[in-house]
């Protein structure tokens, strides 16, 4: 088996943002929910459920992204 960057989803909370995907990342992206699903055995039922995840760990794993949030003088996130 494949050993996939994203697990299983967690339910929290959401926000809303819209985006415009090319239809190539459109397709990317149903086709890594079908592995996903193949993976962890749960179905994916919208892959775009899989947009966050996705950039939550882009984000987590961007060492550049993380030293400059630990930088002095980084402002901490607004509400």
């Amino acid at each position: 088996m494949a050993k996939l960057k994203l697990g299983a989803l967690e339910d929290d909370k959401p926000v809303k943002v819209t985006v415009e995907l090319p239809a190539a990342v459109h397709r990317q992206l149903v086709a890594y929910a079908d592995v996903l699903a193949r993976e962890t055995g749960k179905p994916v039922p919208d892959p775009a459920k899989l947009i966050a995840p996705m950039i939550e760990r882009f984000m987590a794993t961007d060492r550049a992204f993380g030293k400059a949030r630990r930088s002095p003088g980084s402002r901490p996130p607004q509400p």
